[in-house]
């Protein structure tokens, strides 16, 4: 017996069979880790995709520049002539950056030993009428909110000579134009001064179920303190400088980004106080403004929209800030600037 040799043809078509296999094979593996790694090129834009959506969902929590307030709020600020100069007629001292504090703690670390304002030139302040129109008006609110308003005639008086102040400036004049240009408010003074009554003095429930208890103006420039444990609204300087004059409210310090502090000229600035023993974490505040500016800002933000809570950005002066104004109602609830950047550092150098 004997091995039988194949016949050559044979092995050529086994060792072909066998190279063919071998190129199959490599093929299948090439195919699986291409397949492998569009799986995987998938997968990572599917997360890029959703990393662009969640970012731009970042920027979209933040309105745009609102150019058209930003121009008229520059008129406004070129036209404030009753605003008071830093360091001439003013002297602020920011001082340390208060610590966060949760709302309505009573505890505190108190990152300002001196005030806020270690000067105020007061002759010139009662020597301009809408401030010292706007100071007699200060000490006739409730504090508390849940307790009624009740307006005397005197009172009555004092608010409409106040607003007939306000609305005698060129700068309360040139933002009626503009309301009026924009169909928001009638070109007649007297149903334009009843509008301003009714954004801002109209009393309201703030507290539910309550008598009528608060309105924009006493929320804004005056301040309140709700359920005996916080302090809310309060967004006025010179009721500022006055309660902390009286020794009512201590200054703690102010509340900014690490790269954006506050200087002494400054004309908005985020800040930390208590008052009457209560704690503000964060409150904020145009400094050295007119009440006319102040009012003509938060009654046109107020005017051209319709939501409950609207924010703009706007830049005005030198600033980058938010002004943020809450409905109540047909009725001002609050309105504040949040000042975001100083002295222009929002502005790209090239």
């Amino acid at each position: 017996m004997y091995n039988k040799v194949p016949p050559l043809q044979d092995v050529l078509r086994v060792e072909t069979g066998l190279k063919q296999k071998r190129l199959n094979f490599t093929a299948a593996r090439a195919e699986g880790v291409n397949r492998e790694q569009s799986i995987m090129a998938a997968r990572f834009c599917g997360v890029l995709a959703l990393l662009a959506v969640f970012l731009s969902g970042l920027d979209a929590s933040r309105p745009a520049i609102n150019q058209e307030l930003s121009n008229i709020f520059n008129e406004l600020w070129t036209l404030d002539v009753n605003r008071m100069t830093p360091a001439t007629d003013y002297t602020i001292s920011v001082q340390g950056r208060a610590n966060y504090v949760t709302q309505g703690s009573h505890v505190v670390t108190d990152r300002a030993s001196q005030p806020l304002f270690s000067n105020v030139n007061e002759i010139k302040l009662q020597n301009i009428t809408t401030f010292t129109r706007l100071m007699k008006l200060l000490d006739n609110y409730e504090r508390s909110t849940g307790v009624a308003e009740r307006v005397t005639t005197e009172e009555q008086t004092e608010m409409n000579l106040f607003l007939d102040a306000v609305l005698d400036t060129e700068v309360m004049k040139r933002a009626h134009r503009y309301l009026v240009s924009k169909g928001q408010s009638n070109s007649n003074l007297r149903i334009f001064k009843n509008q301003l009554r009714l954004i801002w003095f109209n009393l309201y429930h703030r507290k539910r179920n309550s008598a009528l208890d608060s309105c924009g103006f006493e929320h804004v420039f005056v301040g309140e303190t709700k359920s005996g444990s916080e302090i809310i609204g309060f967004h006025n300087w010179v009721q500022f400088y006055l309660q902390e004059k009286s020794t009512h409210l201590d200054y703690k310090g102010y509340k900014a980004r690490n790269n954006d502090l506050p200087d002494h000229d400054d004309h908005v600035l985020n800040l930390q106080f208590s008052w009457h023993g209560l704690v503000k974490p964060v409150g904020s505040a145009f400094i050295g403004t007119s009440p006319e500016f102040e009012m003509a800002l938060f009654t046109i933000v107020f005017l051209m929209n319709t939501e409950r809570s609207t924010t703009v950005l706007v830049n005005v002066d030198q600033c980058q800030m938010e002004l943020v104004v809450i409905r109540q109602g047909r009725s001002l609830g609050t309105a504040y600037p949040k000042l975001l950047s100083s002295n222009s550092r929002h502005v790209s150098h090239h």
